[in-house]
């Protein structure tokens, strides 16, 4: 679906156009049109490649979806892939924007996301002496809006995790906690996915060889490797904490089994003793002395019990009752 069609010149807007003006604003020295597609049809893509001139790998790839993040060149054009991800409640939601950029054009495409792009647009329009700098400009504010979205991710995942952590040894709650730690784990992992091979990408970008559409933007997109630098660190340090919390919490279970082990051993004691005692009583010899005692069978009774008392006592101050 065609979300708008634009074309500026020297960082102003000129007009908005309808797809079949596109070519004609093409062909005019110093503008390039921005166009911006939301979950486009395979007659949508086709219509615009025809518009622009696309790679066709580059639209094979915009077609099928699901690409890892990479920025590629071809020939005077770069073919980015980025991912956009969002809370769907309690889960990331994965979606993706594919970026066609060349001397004279943008080109994005967004799928499977409710994110949008408006707030890049009018950030461009507002800034006419940055817009001026032509398409490569814009590919950096859309790579820069994509970013700055993986900051508040890390916020709540981080969040997340303190909570984590201060129920850690809270009684009763350790599997509980792993369970959590695990599902947060794989949250850090999608994001991860996300950044890392941006990261990558991002470098060729600002490195000593930058595409030529990008040339004059190039200290913008260090900017961009510089935030994607910190999410990465980020990302790497909550794994890191993720990695010992669920140690502590395999622990703190392993401690919670011992103390069940413990009473069972406590108990086992007690009732050992108390079962000897009844043992060697009831054997009923005849020549047994305490069989004639009027008080022998409440004795034996008592014996046991002072004896089983003294045992639960004893494991009760070391613990383990």
């Amino acid at each position: 679906m065609l979300i708008n069609c634009v074309a500026y010149e020297n960082g102003s807007r000129l007009a908005d156009l309808t797809v079949e003006e596109i070519s004609d604003y093409l062909a005019k020295p110093g503008c390039f049109v921005w166009v911006a597609l939301r979950d486009a049809t395979p007659q949508e893509l086709d219509q615009m490649a025809e518009e622009f001139n696309l790679h066709e790998l580059a639209v094979e790839d915009a077609r099928h979806g699901h690409q890892r993040p990479k920025i590629e060149e071809y020939g005077d054009s770069v073919f980015a892939v980025m991912q956009l991800l969002e809370f769907d409640k309690s889960e990331i939601a994965v979606g993706e924007v594919d970026v066609f950029v060349g001397p004279n054009y943008v080109l994005s495409v967004r799928n499977h996301s409710q994110q949008h792009f408006l707030g890049v647009r009018q950030r461009c329009e507002r800034e006419p002496h940055l817009l001026k700098q032509g398409s490569g400009f814009v590919l950096y504010a859309l790579m820069d809006a994509v970013v700055d979205r993986y900051f508040p991710i890390i916020d709540r995942l981080e969040s997340e995790l303190e909570e984590i952590e201060a129920q850690i040894f809270v009684k009763g709650t350790a599997r509980h906690n792993i369970e959590r730690l695990y599902d947060l784990k794989r949250q850090v992992m999608t994001l991860k996915h996300a950044v890392a091979p941006l990261m990558e990408a991002a470098g060729k970008l600002s490195g000593s060889r930058v595409p030529p559409v990008c040339a004059n933007s190039r200290d913008y997109f260090r900017d961009v490797s510089d935030h994607l630098l910190r999410i990465n660190a980020s990302l790497d340090t909550i794994r890191d904490t993720i990695a010992t919390a669920i140690q502590v919490n395999l622990s703190m279970v392993a401690i919670e089994d011992g103390e069940v082990n413990k009473k069972l051993a406590a108990w086992a004691g007690i009732f050992a003793v108390v079962t000897a005692f009844a043992g060697i009583w009831g054997m009923n010899f005849h020549n047994m002395p305490e069989l004639d005692w009027v008080y022998g069978y409440p004795f034996a009774l008592l014996t046991i019990g002072v004896a089983g008392l003294v045992l639960y006592l004893r494991f009760r101050r070391t613990g383990w009752l």
